[in-house]
Order: structure tokens, then sequence, then C-alpha cells
């Protein structure tokens, strides 16, 4: 048979050179579907954070007295003067400097000791483990109002059992010392209260962080000669990372903003001393109805937290990628 007048045989095409077809084409998602999907989200943040959040920001350029709230009188603009008046003030930077601090204390105490829980509750049997995750959802659980009074009567000048048990010590006089005429100490009270909330859920994180690692990683590096430490440093902890990272920044939104365990400390009067950024805002906005002023301390404190929160991630990361 001549060569010219063979008949051709259709090959089908090879599935990688398929055209799709059309059930595969209708499965692939619309640009719009995942902005369908996230909308109703969304809308409940902007209607639960934002509409209040543009309205402390538009308050903060104008005037808004007690006045103005009892006639209902719309209060007159102002713009900058709330910020000028604020950043030109030295106690507030002194109050930005208190908060800055403490912050830094309470996270580095917090997450430091959630990660030695963390490690311990990797160490005990599985019935002491339970009983330690009971115990911290028990702690977790209690309001910050009822264990801020607890502690305060702890440490209470009169009938402490912090002060009884600290003048048992021999050569020490605690009798009717009192915690909260020197800052310093106070804030050491404060600063306990704060992490007897916090430890709880930063262990019970990252433990269950830790429980995800492989366990051939850290076998291997054990046979290699690593110790426990070097095993932690440089197996273990590369991969908590992220997690740290989400656990460091919520505690610092926490801390930065903690109100409830100063406030009753100091029994609703707090004095200057002891003024954070959040205290400040407060006592402007309701003890002295200067509310714009407030308002402006409370948007120079969230773009504080932002500014602060924005500088570790990153330094995080740079981390990351030079190990």
């Amino acid at each position: 048979m001549d060569v010219a007048t063979r008949p051709t045989v259709d090959v089908p095409a090879s599935p990688a050179t398929a055209v799709p077809s059309r059930r595969r084409l209708a499965r692939r998602p619309t640009p719009g579907a995942a902005w369908l999907l996230v909308a109703p989200s969304l809308v409940v943040l902007v209607a639960l954070l934002g509409y209040p959040l543009g309205w402390m920001i538009v308050l903060s350029f104008q005037r808004m007295s007690l006045r103005q709230l009892i006639t209902g009188t719309a209060p007159p603009w102002v713009g900058l003067d709330n910020y000028t008046r604020t950043l030109t003030d030295p106690f507030f930077w002194h109050v930005v400097a208190r908060t800055v601090v403490f912050t830094v204390v309470a996270v580095v105490l917090s997450i430091g000791v959630g990660l030695l829980v963390a490690l311990l509750m990797r160490r005990v049997s599985t019935w002491v483990r339970l009983a330690m995750i009971v115990a911290m959802l028990f702690v977790w659980a209690m309001p910050r109002l009822v264990s801020t009074q607890v502690f305060k009567w702890l440490v209470d000048a009169d009938f402490g059992v912090v002060n009884w048990l600290i003048d048992r010590l021999p050569g020490v006089d605690f009798h009717e010392h009192s915690w909260f005429i020197s800052p310093v100490q106070g804030f050491v009270v404060i600063t306990a209260v704060v992490l007897w909330g916090a430890i709880p859920f930063l262990a019970i994180t990252l433990h269950a962080g830790m429980s995800q690692v492989p366990k051939e990683l850290e076998e291997a590096a054990t046979v290699d000669g690593a110790s426990s430490a070097q095993v932690f440093r440089h197996v273990t902890l590369p991969i908590l990372r992220p997690l740290i990272v989400i656990v460091t920044t919520l505690s610092v939104i926490w801390d930065m903003q903690v109100f409830e365990q100063i406030w009753v400390m100091r029994d609703t009067k707090p004095e200057q001393d002891y003024f954070t950024l959040g205290i400040y805002s407060y006592v402007q906005s309701f003890s002295r109805s200067n509310y714009s002023l407030g308002s402006a301390i409370a948007v120079l404190t969230v773009l504080l937290m932002l500014g602060v929160m924005a500088f570790y991630i990153r330094r995080m990361f740079q981390m990351g990628e030079l190990d």
C-alpha cells in the first residue's frame, strides 16, 4: 500500500494535553468567591470594631465635654489640638515609658514561665499533665476582677497572708507593710496578677505546639549527641517560632491595655505613679470629662501598639531567615 494513501489513525490526546472538561472548568473558583465567603465576618468586624473605632477617631478631632454630652449640641472641631496637647505634655511621655516597661517585663516573664510550664508538662505523667491542665483551665476561667480582689487581700497591709508569711522569716519585719507605697513594689504585685491570668493560656497553647514537633527530629538530634537544651534551641524552638510570634503579639495587646488589675488594686483611685495608657485615657475621659483628649490618647495607644507589634514580628521573621 502506498504511504500517501495509508489510512490515518486518530491518537487520543494524553491527559496532560487534554482540554479541561466542562466540569473541571466549572470547579475553578471565581475571583469574587473568596470575598463572598469572608463577607459576613467582615461585616461583623466592621460593625463591632470599625464603627466604634471610627467614632473614637472623629471624637479625637473635636472638643467634647460634659456640656455637649448633656445638651446634645455638636462639639466644635479643633483639628490636631488634642494630639498637640497630648504629645507636648511631658507627663504623657512618662506614662508611655511606664507602659512600655511594664509591658516588656510582663510579656517576657509570661512567655518565659509559660514555656517552662509547657516543657514541664511534657516531662510529667499523663495524669499529672491532665491535673495541670484542669487547674490552669480553672485559673483561666476565673474573672480578672475576682483574681485581682484575691491578690489584693493576699497583700493587704493588715490582714494579708503574704505579709504574715514574710514576717515569719528571721530578721524581717513586714508587719503592716504596704506594698503600694512604692510604685516598684506595687507594680510587682500587679505584674503577679497579670502573670496569674496569662500563664494558663500560654502554657497550654505552647504545649499544644510542642506536641506537633516530630519526635523523629528530636530523637535524631539526641542520637547525634545534642543535649536537651540544644535540642530545644535548634529543633523545637524554630518550629515553635510562628506560634511564639502569635502568643507574644496577643500578650503585648493584653498587657498594654491592662486596666482592671490597676484600677481595683488602687480602689478605683490610682495615683499618677500607677498611670498606664489605659488608666490615663480612662481618667481623662470619664473622671475629668475630657472625652476628646481621652480619645486622642486612646488613638495614640493603638498606634504605639501597632508599631511595637510590627517591629517585633519583623525581628522574629528576620531571625527565622538567619536560622
